[in-house]
């Protein structure tokens, strides 16, 4: 991405996905799709930053009528420019990866009966074993362990669910990573990213591109994934159900997701 002319006063407003716009059955509320809606058609740039592959969030960012602009997906590894001329509504404009296999090696040391899976862009997962349904999106071809080690990622996940979110940082700190970038989910969840990748790199180049002034970003997020880019953003606002380390990074707190808390911080956009 080139960065573009000079900023014109609109807001770059980040939105995660899960937890943040989105409840844990899959439903977002009437009041934050009026809520994007009405900054959308202010005319500010609304960018959904998900760790969802672009399969997955491609649809979402329809559901919340983002059907033009960008869109960061697979935690910063994946933008994609949607377009609602294209044949699947988008258009993957960058992909950064890295070559899993010395960390996938590593881990399965701790972990060889967990399920591990390497992203194909815009199709799905490549996997070592089955995940449940609806737990990764797209076609799923099972490969070996060791073939899975020599494709090119921009996302690894690995699946474990007799360890808890406290365990795969143990692990993970034990084994020292530090060729890639690593975000704990949910407690059997894993996700690995090319090294110094996350949402926040992947919304700097999208800032750069629209010519938004630093001063006016602002991120909304819940989960340890969004970390870097309630720092990076001027106001980084952590939903209510979010624990005290992704609390402690934002400044501001709002309302959970069934509080519908991302709406207010939306809305209130609206009056400045």
């Amino acid at each position: 991405m080139t960065e573009a002319g000079r900023a014109d006063g609109r807001y770059l407003v980040a939105v995660d996905v899960d937890g943040t716009l989105m409840r844990w059955d899959g439903t977002i509320s009437d009041a934050v799709l009026d809520a994007v809606a009405a900054v959308r058609d202010a005319g500010h740039h609304v960018v959904v930053a998900t760790g969802r592959s672009v399969i997955s969030a491609g649809p979402v960012a329809q559901r919340l009528g983002l059907t033009s602009g960008p869109a960061v997906c697979s935690n910063g590894a994946v933008t994609v420019r949607m377009d609602p001329t294209a044949e699947a509504g988008y258009e993957v404009i960058e992909t950064i990866t890295f070559d899993p296999g010395p960390a996938l090696r590593l881990i399965r040391t701790e972990l060889p009966d967990a399920a591990y899976g390497v992203e194909e862009v815009g199709r799905g997962f490549y996997v070592t074993k089955p995940f449940p349904p609806g737990e990764i999106e797209g076609r799923h071809v099972q490969v070996t362990f060791e073939e899975l080690c020599e494709l090119p990622a921009t996302r690894v996940v690995i699946r474990s669910p007799e360890h808890t979110k406290e365990q795969f940082h143990e692990i993970v700190a034990r084994l020292g990573l530090h060729e890639v970038s690593y975000t704990v989910g949910w407690v059997a969840w894993l996700d690995l990213n090319p090294k110094g990748v996350s949402k926040a790199t992947g919304l700097e180049a999208v800032r750069r591109h629209l010519g938004v002034d630093p001063s006016r970003t602002i991120a909304i997020g819940d989960g340890h994934n969004d970390l870097e880019m309630l720092r990076w953003a001027a106001r980084g606002v952590a939903m209510g159900d979010a624990d005290a380390v992704v609390r402690e990074a934002a400044d501001e707190v709002t309302g959970g997701v069934l509080e519908d808390g991302a709406a207010p911080v939306l809305r209130g956009l609206l009056t400045t």
